[in-house]
């Protein structure tokens, strides 16, 4: 489907099926401090390091993607195309134990650079969610080239623009490669950063031919779909807010009432802790862009009775109409995922869950 056009590539999101912009993958990424990009996806990331109460740094080539997350209010501040006002701004942050979400208007290479190249280590977490699945045709790009330059190169010499994006990926992961010798952990999105900058040539893999850097679902999230718990979309149909917000406490008062329950694990109780959390501060933290959706993680069993809690709410009229409910995604086969790349024991697998 995705090679005819009839679908949006799918990653960690629900694909076409229940695409609910930078929420959906909000929720699972509050760990990281630099990034790249502030796309639909990728956009997410400042607003998940607030929520974690972290300083998070995003370098976008697009001025308008940075404009439009930063009126949406998906990012707090820009610093425009000052490199040095951005690492001044994050040194900054950092003595003032201030949360924020820092956009700066360039290069990521070049960020990751001058990082590399400071004394002090500024960042402690860090990753990349630049499109490689697509490297050539927009996905990523190369450092040395204005965002007009690389789209009219990659239109009149795609030759060369593979090139530049070769090179590119191999001063990245030089700079990365700094930094993590400093201190800074790095983990791969699944993005296939690590299958491209393989592929370019860079400084990737260890003696033994193995990825250095981790996939943050084998590193990260991996225990938490073996708990059960992933994405449970819903998207409330009357267009309300008020019965998203009416969602939400519902959702609040089950999980309220299944962390009750003495037979529940420990780690799972602590699952239930974070969205509770999640699901309670959702409403101020300001996360629609569009439809009135909301995304949770659960497992089957607060999956279902939160559904359950939904019908009967609709019933008696709490709710003013239908709600549309997803949770098919990234812990199950159907999941629109083709290029999440895992590395384990010399072999590369491929997640081609349809």
């Amino acid at each position: 489907l995705y090679a005819l056009g009839n679908t949006i590539y799918g990653q960690m999101t629900a694909g076409s099926y229940c695409y609910i912009g930078p929420q959906g993958i909000v929720h699972g990424t509050t760990l990281v401090v630099l990034n790249a990009g502030l796309g639909g996806m990728s956009g997410a990331q400042p607003k998940a390091g607030v929520i974690s109460g972290c300083i998070t740094v995003v370098a976008e080539v697009n001025e308008l993607a940075l404009k439009k997350r930063y009126e949406q209010g998906w990012l707090l501040e820009s610093v425009g195309n000052d490199l040095e006002k951005c690492i001044e701004r994050i040194k900054q942050a950092r003595l003032l134990k201030q949360v924020t979400s820092i956009g700066y208007l360039g290069n990521i290479v070049e960020l990751w650079e001058r990082l590399a190249n400071e004394d002090e280590l500024l960042v402690e977490l860090g990753s990349d969610q630049t499109s490689l699945h697509n490297p050539y045709q927009g996905g990523y790009y190369p450092v040395g080239l204005t965002f007009e330059e690389s789209n009219q190169l990659m239109k009149d010499n795609p030759n060369e623009f593979k090139l530049k994006v070769s090179e590119s990926l191999k001063r990245q992961v030089n700079a990365i490669n700094k930094l993590v010798e400093k201190g800074m952990k790095f983990w791969d999105y699944g993005n296939c950063f690590l299958y491209e900058a393989n592929r370019a040539g860079a400084d990737i893999c260890n003696q033994d031919g193995n990825f250095k850097y981790p996939s943050y679902v084998q590193d990260i999230m991996g225990d938490i779909f073996s708990l059960g718990f992933g994405p449970f979309r819903w998207v409330c149909l009357s267009g309300n807010e008020k019965d998203l917000e009416e969602t939400d406490k519902i959702a609040a008062q089950v999980i309220e009432r299944l962390m009750k329950n003495p037979s529940l694990g420990e780690k799972s109780h602590l699952q239930y802790q974070d969205n509770y959390k999640w699901i309670v501060q959702a409403m101020e933290n300001k996360l629609v862009v569009g439809s009135q959706a909301r995304i949770l993680y659960s497992d089957i069993e607060g999956r279902v009775e939160i559904a359950l809690a939904f019908n009967k709410a609709i019933r008696e009229g709490k709710i003013s109409g239908s709600i549309a409910l997803n949770f098919l995604t990234v812990p199950n086969p159907n999941s629109i995922n083709f290029e999440i790349l895992f590395e384990f024991n010399n072999t590369l697998l491929i997640d081609s869950n349809v």
